[in-house]
């Protein structure tokens, strides 16, 4: 497979403070996954294609990546980035706050078809990133959200893949969505942003919990306490790169390789071993999406 036109996109540098790449953290003594990045942005002083991304992210024990996509062009280019490099793994889907672009320009269907004919290919382990956003879409959006939503869940059950869900102030309406309609068999929270009760019902109902850098913010304190009510076994951590750089690089570009800053503050908030953490996060994460070699 070909790289579609050379599809990337470049992140805004206006008014940020710092555009310079942070240090390489110390490096994990088990590997891990990055289970969420978007890998097509192009973001930093020094900007690094797809091959230096994983390098540098191996270099500190990240051996793999989910490159996940949100509309039709970004998640043909994480297709394409999974079947060209085995350290990478693809979640395709239409981001909810695109759903009500795609309605209102009469191709929704159109494009949660082609969303199917990704999801067909061996390396597309997961429909993501979907779900509920009510920050970003006014009310008028909002159905064409819960058609997309309803349509990329049945998605991943007719491939038998993953699901990452993207959950924007509308915890109660995403959990009461998936229990209405059935859950895929595994389904994450893409960066968890509910509090410690949600976190209860989605482990308890089996779902998989991804953490990303915003757990270390010094606002965060509900994230923190989520985490401590989390299952091991339900623990997943991502960048979301390039956004949501960990403490104390927040607001400088985000990477894979910055996955070591997150999973030792999880360790450190939780009081567990650092290598049983990342045995875990690694095993989990496998469990999730299958093998990446």
């Amino acid at each position: 497979m070909s790289d579609p036109s050379g599809y990337v996109r470049e992140r805004t540098q206006e008014g940020r403070r710092d555009v310079r790449w942070p240090a390489a953290p110390e490096p994990l003594p088990v590997p891990v996954y990055d289970n969420h990045a978007h890998l097509e942005i192009v973001d930093g002083d020094e900007p690094l294609d797809l091959a230096a991304q994983l390098a540098r992210a191996d270099e500190v024990g990240v051996i793999g990546v989910v490159q996940a996509g949100g509309d039709i062009d970004s998640s043909r280019w994480s297709a394409w980035a999974a079947a060209s490099h085995p350290r990478v793994l693809a979640a395709v889907a239409i981001h909810p706050n695109e759903a009500p672009a795609y309605q209102a320009a009469g191709r929704l269907d159109e494009a949660i078809a082609v969303i199917d004919e990704l999801a067909a290919q061996p390396r597309v382990r997961a429909i993501g990133e979907t779900g509920m956003d009510f920050f970003r879409t006014e009310a008028e959006g909002l159905p064409a959200q819960y058609e997309s939503f309803e349509a990329h869940i049945a998605l991943a059950k007719t491939h038998d893949i993953a699901m990452q869900i993207h959950d924007r102030d509308a915890h109660d309406e995403v959990l009461a969505t998936l229990e209405r309609v059935g859950a895929p068999d595994r389904t994450v929270f893409h960066c968890f942003s509910g509090d410690v009760d949600m976190a209860r019902i989605a482990a308890d109902r089996g779902y998989y919990l991804s953490f990303a850098g915003n757990v270390t913010f010094k606002n965060a304190q509900n994230l923190r306490d989520a985490l401590a009510v989390t299952p091991l076994e339900r623990i997943l951590v991502e960048t979301d790169a390039p956004f949501l750089t960990p403490t104390p690089h927040r607001g400088r570009p985000n990477a894979p390789y910055l996955i070591p800053v997150t999973v030792r503050f999880l360790a450190a908030e939780l009081g567990v071993e650092l290598d049983e953490l990342c045995a875990r996060i690694a095993a989990n994460t496998l469990a999730v999406y299958g093998a990446f070699g």
